[in-house]
């Protein structure tokens, strides 16, 4: 099995390192970033984004894009703003039968789903996507860590089982490719609306009925769009949302909590790429531009005004609970 990892950050090294475990399994790293391609190839560590923690001699990395030709999956592992121009431009050298995958949450560039773009730049792939609540810190340490595989043709499960089996990555598996990519954007809103709520009132009792609601508003959303809401139970789901809502690690929740805690201004906020905050402004324009929207979506609906400056921040959690 010839695995290409698209990018070598945290989470591509860190699924790199598990995988390559198995010696079935032959596993290069890509990344444009030449010092941690030598870092991985010489000294068998990522200092850059796993300091002290050695890596599989088995894994390797590459800067030559040409060695994606004979894969049989490929993971995406970068930026989803970079995902699309990056195949556009190489998808000559990707073989018809290579399994893509999806690590990357966010948007593609006419705001549909990542996989829907993939799905027109390279249309006779078997594109799917790997959502789970997982940080790359756990994963490189090998910590139980799971994911829901999503993809259309059952055919390709087997792939990934074959991939992860006997390693820490424990899956479960849905047809609804679309549903699991909108839902691992959503949880990245409701993560900085929890954090918000937080940092204003430390309290187990307001913290949850919080989350119920920002739950009830993704499941909301989801039905709206026709998308399927067994993927809420999955772990891409209920598992990923809490994961990012309510854990220190998570970019989303801090992000929220200095919010919260009036540490950041307008412009300020302006300045951080953060999925959470870009799938807010589509989200209030795909969902809240007329006022029966704005009703059925106070989250969203709150939180765009607060990077918008409109609101006052001290009021977001009583203006969304009543």
């Amino acid at each position: 099995m010839k695995i290409f990892i698209i990018g070598a950050g945290a989470i591509g090294t860190a699924l790199g390192n598990v995988m390559v475990a198995k010696k079935k399994n032959k596993v290069v790293l890509w990344s444009i970033e030449e010092e941690v391609v030598r870092d991985i190839n010489e000294s068998h560590f990522n200092h850059k984004y796993f300091p002290g923690i050695p890596l599989r001699k088995r894994l390797r990395a590459t800067g030559d894009f040409l060695e994606i030709s004979g894969a049989d999956v490929v993971f995406l592992a970068i930026p989803s703003s970079v995902i699309p121009g990056l195949l556009s431009e190489h998808k000559h050298h990707i073989d018809s039968r290579t399994l893509i995958v999806n690590l990357a949450k966010g948007f593609g560039p006419n705001k549909e789903t990542l996989v829907e773009s993939l799905e027109e730049i390279l249309p006779d792939n078997p594109i799917g996507t790997l959502k789970g609540p997982s940080f790359a810190r756990d994963i490189i340490n090998q910590v139980p860590t799971a994911f829901t595989f999503g993809i259309k043709d059952k055919e390709y499960r087997k792939t990934i089982k074959k991939i992860f089996k006997k390693t820490p990555i424990y899956l479960d598996f849905t047809s609804q490719v679309k549903s699991v990519e909108l839902v691992s954007i959503l949880k990245n809103i409701y993560a900085i609306s929890v954090g918000i709520a937080d940092a204003h009132f430390d309290s187990p009792n307001l913290r949850f009925l919080f989350l119920t609601k920002a739950f009830q508003e993704m499941r909301a959303i989801l039905k709206e769009l026709g998308a399927n809401e067994e993927v809420l139970f999955k772990y891409c789901g209920f598992g990923d949302f809490t994961l990012t809502a309510l854990n220190d690690l998570s970019r989303n929740r801090t992000l929220g909590l200095l919010i919260g805690k009036g540490f950041f201004t307008k412009d300020s906020v302006n300045n951080v790429v953060l999925e959470g905050r870009l799938a807010t402004e589509v989200f209030f324009h795909k969902m809240c531009d007329v006022e029966q929207g704005q009703n059925k979506f106070p989250i969203v609906r709150e939180l765009y005004y607060v990077f918008d400056g409109k609101n006052d921040i001290s009021k977001f959690v009583y203006r969304i609970i009543r």
